[in-house]
């Protein structure tokens, strides 16, 4: 009789477990408006609550969010001089290419001839045609590749040297350009940034109201 009247009290905890997985996010799904500690790799602002002292508390988050801003996906577009590098190991764009008016390429070698709305797969090879629009690269003012972290730092937040971005420009800028956005889905045969584009957008924002301290 006492097994019985347990039932209905299984029934509804059964219930209830199965409501809580429905919501349940998927492995990978982005978590930085949650008190996640990383997303993929790539720490939230959660991770870094616990630095009570602003300017080291933005510097650390800065150093996060070079993670991104360095890695091959985000540098191969951002060159001192010259044109794009590519691929995970950063070697020299082929066909060559230059950084032409406005970093759309040279007059009848526009980025566009090659780079569409979306990445492409090869069809007789593995690897792909990146893609995304408008393809495009920053000014030279915004070029950072092999620089240290506390130079592009600086550079970064420097409105002559960002393309005249404020401190709330960069949050919009990481949290919503489709380019910025592209480093998280970059086709087959490259490896994509840490975390997403979610997170990497909180940690702007979170580097900023930290006082966009950069590291020393």
């Amino acid at each position: 009789m006492r097994k019985n009247r347990l039932l209905p009290l299984l029934v509804v905890t059964s219930a209830a477990i199965a409501l809580a997985a429905c919501g349940k996010k998927e492995d990978g799904e982005s978590s930085a408006a949650s008190n996640a500690m990383e997303v993929n790799g790539l720490k939230t602002p959660a991770a870094f609550a616990g630095i009570t002292d602003a300017s080291e508390r933005a510097a650390a988050i800065f150093g996060e969010m070079n993670k991104v801003i360095s890695h091959p996906r985000c540098a191969n577009c951002h060159p001192k001089s010259g044109g794009p590098t590519q691929g995970d190991a950063m070697t020299a764009h082929e066909p060559p290419v230059i950084r032409g008016p406005a970093g759309l390429g040279a007059a009848g070698m526009e980025c566009s001839t090659c780079h569409g709305q979306e990445n492409v797969e090869f069809a007789s090879m593995e690897g792909s045609i990146p893609g995304a629009s408008p393809w495009h690269l920053p000014p030279e003012s915004m070029g950072w590749q092999g620089s240290s972290v506390e130079e592009i730092c600086s550079q970064i937040k420097n409105g002559e040297l960002n393309g005249g971005r404020s401190l709330e420009d960069l949050i919009e800028h990481n949290s919503r350009d489709h380019l910025v956005n592209w480093a998280w889905h970059p086709g087959e045969g490259r490896t994509p940034a840490p975390g997403d584009q979610e997170t990497f957008g909180a940690l702007t924002a979170a580097w900023v109201d930290a006082g966009a301290y950069c590291p020393q």
